[in-house]
């Protein structure tokens, strides 16, 4: 491990104003939208939905990173440039979805763990010489009357210890996402104690592999209320919930944290990374990782009329604006 690496490349995704664009959807996920869409669910379709999103005129303004899945990572532009080309002359880091997806856990009703480690030493090292400079790895949790168990937790956090060792063993930065899902009921109280429950259990099991803080990045899950509860929450109950969990749980010397939008209104997740930012200094980077909530509007405009690539560029890149502007506490409600 090259620790002045590590901390080189968060540098340049944390940089200020700027976030990632998680454009890493499983080939399931991403079909499931194209049907949804009317689109057809081909490789070729996804190539050229993932081509106007790579090659959007000045992305680089407010994007530092894009996070790929495997096929994306492979992919070219139709006149023949590589998507990794295309991003690093940009300046942007290239960035690779390598967790093999969820399983059931045995004996734990409704609750995942994460496949994935198998061979992953070796996937790591072809990502990297394709030209990734960091990686993700997704674990999931939902809020119920016994659930996230503390088995549950325990075991995908040596899931995340392995793998960030992984990365960091070959000088690619982890972002370990536990991510608490939006479905449900659950009051924000109920949010709040389990994302801070297991942000100490992940904490805790990344310290005991000896992961080097500086060189990593935590994708969070926002406190929110379950989409079911029907009750209302201001933004900025949501930004002082969450910012406080943070605090409290997350060691000061880590890299970076970034946000999941996580099934919340696009608007939503941008106002309240907004009011975050404006609740003083912070003791680490702070910024978003969106995928629906910056996508959600160019892929439906380019659904109707996929000819019309500029449009859909160019809400492409207004979403990623105003999250930008967010990022710094700067975004007016429109």
């Amino acid at each position: 491990m090259n620790e002045e690496i590590l901390i080189e490349t968060i540098k340049r995704l944390m940089v200020s104003p700027k976030g990632l664009l998680a454009i890493d959807e499983s080939l399931r996920t991403c079909n499931s939208r194209f049907e949804k869409l009317g689109v057809q669910t081909t490789e070729e379709k996804r190539r050229e939905y993932r081509e106007l999103l790579i090659t959007a005129p000045d992305i680089e303004k407010y994007i530092s990173g894009y996070i790929l899945f495997d096929e994306t990572i492979r992919q070219s532009t139709a006149d023949g440039k590589s998507f990794i080309s295309v991003l690093q002359s940009k300046g942007i880091e290239v960035g690779i979805k390598v967790d093999g997806g969820l399983s059931d856990f045995p004996e734990h009703t409704g609750e995942k763990i994460t496949e994935g480690l198998e061979g992953l030493e070796d996937r790591l090292k072809e990502h990297k010489k394709l030209g990734a400079t960091f990686a993700k790895w997704r674990a999931v949790y939902t809020i119920g009357e016994k659930t996230p168990s503390l088995d549950c937790m325990k075991e995908n956090a040596k899931l995340f210890a392995k793998y960030a060792e992984l990365c960091q063993k070959n000088n690619l930065v982890p972002i370990v996402e536990p991510e608490v899902l939006i479905e449900g009921d659950h009051t924000m109280e109920e949010c709040y104690q389990a994302i801070a429950r297991n942000l100490e259990v992940v904490f805790n099991e990344l310290k005991l592999a000896d992961i080097f803080f500086p060189g990593m990045i935590l994708k969070t899950s926002m406190v929110l209320p379950g989409n079911d509860a029907k009750v209302a929450v201001y933004n900025q109950e949501i930004a002082q919930s969450t910012i406080k969990c943070l605090k409290e749980k997350v060691p000061n010397e880590i890299g970076g944290i970034v946000f999941l939008s996580g099934g919340q209104k696009d608007e939503e997740a941008t106002k309240n990374l907004n009011e975050m930012k404006n609740l003083g200094p912070l003791p680490w980077p702070l910024t978003f990782s969106y995928g629906r909530a910056i996508q959600n509007e160019a892929m439906e405009a380019w659904a109707k009329n996929p000819e019309d690539i500029a449009e859909a560029q160019r809400l492409l890149l207004l979403s990623a604006e105003n999250n930008s502007l967010a990022s710094v506490g700067k975004y007016k409600s429109s």
